[in-house]
């Protein structure tokens, strides 16, 4: 069976984060490349748009707590909307320290071959915005069942 390039597959956030998504820095326009003779002449860069929804992008990193390997332990994640989305509120560790708990709805994961020297699998994980973490769920570890599920034998 073939799959054709540029599927996207609709995934769960648990299934993506299972252990949740820190917000690092701010949401982002998703601006396309201008070479520097572009800017020479002055043209104006022109944020991307999706070509499947007709969406604007807009970009935003998180740490993903339950990454095996360091590379994948800082994700970035677009988010298609018209307008730029707003995360929910940040939460204070500490003094002076915030961190931003984030989920996401409308998760899909496109497969794509990333690295330069060397090529590993990777994924372009999209969403179609931000929801609030579950208030007062502790976060699972990963591989952990869910409470009031059967563990197998």
């Amino acid at each position: 069976m073939a799959v054709p390039y540029g599927t996207r597959f609709e995934a769960s956030f648990d299934q993506v984060f299972p252990m949740g998504a820190l917000m690092v820095g701010e949401v982002a326009p998703d601006m396309e490349y201008m070479s520097a003779e572009d800017k020479a002449r002055g043209r104006q860069a022109k944020q991307r748009v999706d070509e499947v929804t007709g969406k604007r992008q807009w970009k935003v990193v998180v740490t993903d707590p339950s990454a095996e390997k360091e590379r994948d332990a800082s994700v970035t994640v677009t988010l298609l909307a018209d307008v730029q989305p707003v995360p929910p509120q940040a939460v204070s560790v500490m003094p002076g320290v915030e961190v931003r708990p984030v989920g996401f709805e409308g998760l899909t994961v496109e497969p794509r071959v990333m690295g330069d020297r060397y090529k590993y699998l990777g994924f372009v994980i999209r969403a179609a915005g931000f929801v609030s973490p579950q208030a007062g769920a502790a976060p699972k570890r990963a591989g952990e069942k869910p409470q009031g599920e059967p563990k197998a034998a």
